[in-house]
């Protein structure tokens, strides 16, 4: 009985320390970066949209979004593509076109992802070499960002750097010790960063 009440407690113990510890290192950090997550792509200006009907070759037409969000489609002019994706836009061309074709087939396609690929970047500012927007890979460190930027100048107080990252309408403000990063080997704040993140290398006061 009394080795019974032991493993118990050395069970409820183990559990309660597990919850700390998982507690603790999401208060100091950023939240994990899901790379797993696929959301419906939303076109955006300057990306490049290809709209092909089926056995109406003359309709077809290939043409970046311009900054009002329209695309130009032979027949209908223009057609609202910003903020939609794909599908939808298929699906409006052929409810519009089905006055001049009978049943027609769209197919929306993405030849150039131009603005995936600015908002998916990540940019280093402040006590750096070379200030940088570089593209965003998955597996990409703070480290590897700074280092992209050409490591820190000798005006950083690079313990007081930070990542900050929009979630949603807040954007949050993580502390990163990149001194210790580069010249302790300690990687507790060397996070993995997200689309869309911004570092910024603080400088010590002259």
């Amino acid at each position: 009985m009394k080795n019974l009440l032991t493993v118990l407690l050395a069970l409820s113990l183990s559990v309660l320390l597990a919850a700390c510890a998982t507690s603790g290192s999401a208060g100091n950090g950023p939240p994990p970066v899901d790379t797993a997550a696929a959301e419906p792509y939303q076109i955006g200006v300057d990306d490049v949209v290809t709209v092909s009907v089926w056995r109406n070759p003359e309709l077809e037409s290939t043409g970046p979004v311009r900054p009002d969000g329209m695309i130009s489609v032979p027949l209908l002019g223009d057609v609202s593509a910003g903020g939609r994706t794909p599908p939808e836009v298929a699906k409006d061309i052929e409810e519009r076109l089905s006055t001049y074709i009978r049943d027609p087939q769209v197919a929306v396609i993405l030849s150039e992802l131009r603005s995936h690929e600015y908002l998916s970047r990540v940019r280093v500012t402040g006590a750096v070499r070379q200030p940088v927007s570089i593209p965003y890979r998955p597996g990409m460190t703070v480290l590897d960002a700074v280092l992209a930027a050409g490591g820190v100048t000798e005006f950083a107080a690079a313990d007081r750097s930070s990542l900050y990252r929009k979630n949603g309408s807040e954007t949050g403000n993580y502390t990163v010790h990149l001194e210790q990063i580069l010249n302790s080997g300690d990687l507790s704040t060397n996070f993995d960063v997200a689309p869309g993140d911004v570092i910024t290398v603080a400088e010590r006061a002259l």
